[in-house]
């Protein structure tokens, strides 16, 4: 994917989150399902990095299951996601940054749960996810977690209604997709379809053993799918 067109889809997403921040935070405070298949993996101390934390509810997910011996660091580009994270985590051990991941180097250091919600679907470019991966896979601490997700919305014809077509001089790559957002005001998204070809693919490029894979969420149960990887001591 040239340049200009990852430009111009980066640029579509940060003003879909700009546009939809307020709506997003009051309709997803409710833990994802799928994360508390995590918890018989996880130990305490803990330390966690999540990357596009949003409103920070995996965070609140974490010290209400583990209690307080975690350390959580959220990384997100929205401000105002980053304020409701900052109310909803007020307590905790929890380190907020502003930083745009797409265009940042991620977070220094090492951590015991990397995760990565809701926000695969969101990256540009074939070549560009399978960078994203490695790079997290390098903050992945000894004996740790990466954890992601991919949005399996095209399997589903509730999601494939909302499609719209790209402007004719986009050169996008084949599962990219433009979604409308029907909640409050009406805004536009950039998504890529991750089938279990790529997904394999992105899990091999991290270098780490996969550990548990499953599918969970949405109205269906399914619309996720989670991987586990794990680095080896």
């Amino acid at each position: 994917m040239d340049a200009e067109t990852i430009a111009r889809l980066n640029a579509l997403n940060r003003a879909f989150y700009q546009i939809t921040a307020a709506d997003f935070d009051q309709t997803r405070t409710a833990p994802w399902p799928g994360w508390q298949t995590l918890l018989p993996l996880l130990s305490t101390p803990l330390s966690v990095l999540d990357v596009a934390c949003g409103n920070g509810r995996f965070g609140v997910f974490l010290f209400e299951r583990l209690g307080t011996n975690v350390t959580y660091y959220g990384v997100d580009s929205n401000p105002e996601l980053l304020s409701f994270a900052e109310t909803a985590l007020s307590g905790h051990a929890a380190h907020l940054e502003l930083r745009d991941v797409l265009s940042e180097p991620l977070p220094s250091g090492t951590y015991d749960l990397v995760v990565l919600f809701g926000m695969l679907h969101h990256i540009p470019g074939h070549e560009n996810r399978r960078e994203f991966m490695r790079a997290l896979a390098t903050r992945v601490a000894p004996g740790g977690l990466l954890v992601f997700t991919a949005w399996r919305f095209y399997e589903y014809e509730r999601f494939r209604q909302r499609i719209v077509p790209f402007p004719p001089e986009w050169r996008v790559e084949p599962g990219d997709y433009l979604l409308d957002w029907r909640r409050g005001t009406r805004a536009l998204r950039y998504c890529h379809y991750v089938d279990d070809q790529e997904h394999a693919a992105l899990i091999q490029v991290t270098g780490l053993r996969e550990v548990l894979t499953y599918r969970a969420d949405g109205h269906s149960g399914d619309v996720n799918r989670y991987s586990v990887l794990k680095r080896e001591t």
